[in-house]
């Protein structure tokens, strides 16, 4: 499931491949933009911002979010300019970026836009402290869960109007990893300073690496505490893994992946 982690690694691969260079060619598989033509154009950088992933061009902005399924691809191009196999069926891309030397796919990708910059602006506007961008800032995401005291913890880590990045896996283990139940509201939590600190230690660890992990060991075993476990043993106290849903408002509207919560009844109070 993609997180802030997995769009800042694919936003670090884009820009290695693409930044600097000049489009070739570009084909936008999705009505609105169909006619759009970016051609000649220099790649300036591609970023991250929460989940979203943009890729920049000066005075406009392509920005995609992964949703549930999406990606982007990266495929080298031969000296002939030939189409390189791609590794997704060919119905499933949204968007294909070429240079001379590597060609960019996003693939089923849940949100694509061409935007100017205060387009792109207006978009984001809505989002929290970047648990991965130049902008965290650990008390601004205190005040904003404090704003909602009563709501949830686990809905609140959720909600990218807070701090921007976490999504169902990550929320799951913070919530695990500091002993909390994800359905204690925000004001009872003693310890939201420690939360905050493991939102930002666990995307940070994660970000660059291939499996993500946030258990000791990210090679071999369960990758995770107890996100996808439930009826399985805490792998600390023995205890079966409760999944239930958790969820209000805006939450309730959406797919059920993202309403689902793992925790230990035994390790979290």
């Amino acid at each position: 499931m993609p997180e802030g982690d997995t769009v800042f690694r694919q936003a670090a691969v884009l820009h290695a491949a693409l930044g600097g260079k000049v489009l070739t060619s570009s084909d936008f598989r999705v009505p609105s933009y169909a006619t759009v033509d970016l051609s000649g154009r220099t790649v300036e950088r591609v970023i991250a911002r929460g989940k979203h992933l943009l890729m920049q061009f000066g005075d406009l902005t392509v920005q995609s979010h992964l949703k549930m399924e999406g990606t982007w691809h990266v495929y080298p191009r031969d000296e002939q300019g030939g189409r390189p196999r791609w590794r997704r069926p060919a119905h499933t891309a949204r968007c294909v970026l070429r240079t001379q030397d590597q060609e960019a796919v996003g693939f089923s990708l849940g949100e694509l836009s061409v935007l100017s910059p205060a387009e792109e602006a207006e978009r984001l506007a809505h989002l929290g402290p970047d648990l991965l961008g130049p902008d965290w800032d650990a008390a601004e995401a205190t005040r904003r869960l404090f704003s909602a005291p009563q709501r949830s913890i686990g809905v609140a880590l959720l909600d990218q109007r807070n701090l921007a990045g976490v999504g169902n896996v990550f929320r799951s283990e913070i919530c695990f990893l500091a002993g909390i139940l994800p359905t204690r509201p925000v004001e009872e939590v003693a310890n939201l300073a420690r939360v905050i600190e493991l939102s930002e230690k666990l995307l940070t660890v994660n970000r660059l690496r291939i499996r993500r992990c946030t258990t000791a060991n990210p090679t071999s075993g369960p990758p995770y505490w107890v996100y996808g476990r439930g009826g399985k043993p805490c792998m600390r106290c023995g205890t079966r893994v409760r999944k239930s849903e958790l969820g209000e408002g805006e939450l309730r509207k959406a797919a059920v992946a993202d309403r689902v919560i793992y925790f230990c009844p035994s390790c979290q109070s």
